[in-house]
């Protein structure tokens, strides 16, 4: 006589074996998320030193400034910009004049975000 069993639903192996390959994938995945984040918050900031930089160079050929001027964020942003960057809630630092390079707001912790 044989008797018919019914097997419904899965074994604490099979259980076992799935969370073990989602883990590992997950260990995998997370630090490539973490370090794309890092990239792309690295790109917009130099991106947004690039912005700056190529307003204040403009401003400067249209008003016919030297060198060594300085400025103001009131003189670039509503002409040359349409707002002066942050990154995060901390605005850039205005650069000291035409000829300076601007700086990451954040410049003590990301020594990597230069022109």
């Amino acid at each position: 006589m044989m008797i018919k069993m019914n097997r419904k639903g899965f074994t604490l192996v099979e259980i076992m074996i799935v969370v073990a390959i989602i883990g590992l994938l997950a260990a995998i995945a997370i630090p490539n998320f973490v370090r794309a984040r890092q990239t792309a918050l690295k790109n917009a900031c130099i991106a947004n030193l690039k912005q700056i930089q190529g307003a204040i160079q403009v401003w400067a050929i249209d008003t016919g400034a030297a060198s060594n001027a300085t400025f103001a964020t009131g003189d670039i942003v509503p002409n040359y910009m349409k707002s002066w960057p942050k990154e995060g809630t901390v605005s850039y630092p205005v650069p000291a004049d035409v000829s300076a390079t601007p700086v990451c707001p954040n410049s003590a912790s990301n020594t990597d975000h230069t022109l």
